[in-house]
């Protein structure tokens, strides 16, 4: 089952390189520090050069090998402003307002993947969600065949015997209440997602009602999600709706639900909306223990990944590897 070291073991086949917004942040500068030392991930920091090396010192973190750019410095500045207009020519946006624009940190990093120059980005540890997803939908904008971000969180509960129990929950971030077709495609996205963690995903799409046991709206739209969901991804085994019950106890899944293949050991959820998969992904890691990563962006060209602002230097480090991983798929 899924474990950090094998994540790390993809990142040193290839390593990566992974922009941090938020340069002089004492958390972002101890996992640079950390994730330096392990020679599997080329930390690239936004900020005054002079702001951070004074922060790492105060600090007593070695960020030798980093590297540091200065948006107010950066020497291809015309390009990235150039670039930055044609991306968003259809909002009139003006060389003096790219600049503008590019002179925080946010834009700036979303930028340099965009060109190349980072394989993924990691922001979010001192501004919100919206200032981490809106230059990624503007800039980096979502893959073909993608019409929305989204988002899941992956959770681990390590064993003793090695054996951890990972789980993935969508969308339970981005999504405010998502339509049918926009369920479908959380789920084609949370089992990719699923696969790098080691999870062979069997989807249970979720609701208060399981095979028609109850009746509604949210009912009914998870019911008719999982059918299409069942027609795109023939290959991966779906089930719904279902109740939570149902889908991961194998006894009420005999009860309710005897002929599903999925009902009794579902490992990847889809909830019908943000309050469902914020709720139940918090209670997952409260009350069973489970270690969340995440909120993980689904669907964008890139990887760019976002922090709670009340993450600690081990999350940052966690994410780091995470985002840089899902670079290489």
């Amino acid at each position: 089952m899924f474990g950090f070291g094998q994540l790390i073991d993809i990142l040193k086949k290839d390593p990566k390189k992974i922009v941090f917004t938020e340069g002089s942040d004492p958390r972002i500068l101890e996992a640079a520090s950390r994730l330096l030392a392990g020679y599997f991930l080329h930390p690239i920091l936004v900020g005054s050069e002079e702001e951070i090396a004074q922060a790492a010192e105060d600090a007593g973190f070695n960020i030798r090998g980093a590297e540091i750019i200065d948006p107010k410095k950066y020497q291809d500045m015309d390009a990235m402003v150039d670039m930055f207009c044609e991306l968003r020519k259809s909002k009139g946006v003006t060389p003096d307002q790219a600049r503008e624009a590019l002179s925080q940190a946010n834009n700036f990093g979303t930028m340099l993947v965009k060109m190349g120059l980072a394989d993924a980005l990691l922001g979010g540890a001192t501004y919100s969600t919206a200032d981490t997803v809106r230059p990624a939908l503007q800039l980096i904008k979502t893959k073909p065949g993608n019409s929305i971000v989204s988002s899941c969180f992956i959770l681990v509960r390590p064993s003793a015997t090695g054996e951890n129990s990972v789980l993935a929950m969508g969308d339970c971030a981005i999504n405010i209440n998502p339509t049918e077709d926009q369920l479908v495609e959380i789920a084609g996205e949370t089992a990719k997602c699923a696969k790098i963690f080691g999870v062979d995903p069997q989807i249970a799409f979720l609701s208060y009602s399981t095979w028609g046991s109850g009746e509604g709206e949210v009912v009914d739209k998870m019911r008719n999600a999982a059918e299409k969901a069942k027609a795109k991804y023939p290959d991966i085994p779906i089930d719904g709706e279902l109740q939570f019950d149902a889908a991961v106890d194998p006894r009420v899944a005999r009860t309710k639900c005897p002929e599903s293949t999925v009902a009794g050991h579902a490992n990847t959820f889809i909830f019908p909306d943000i309050s469902a998969g914020n709720i139940g992904y918090k209670i997952a890691q409260r009350l069973g223990h489970f270690e969340a990563y995440g909120p993980i962006l689904l669907g964008l060209n890139a990887p760019i990944n976002d922090l709670s602002r009340g993450c600690n230097a081990s999350e940052v480090y966690s994410m780091a590897i995470i985002t840089a991983a899902i670079a290489n798929i």
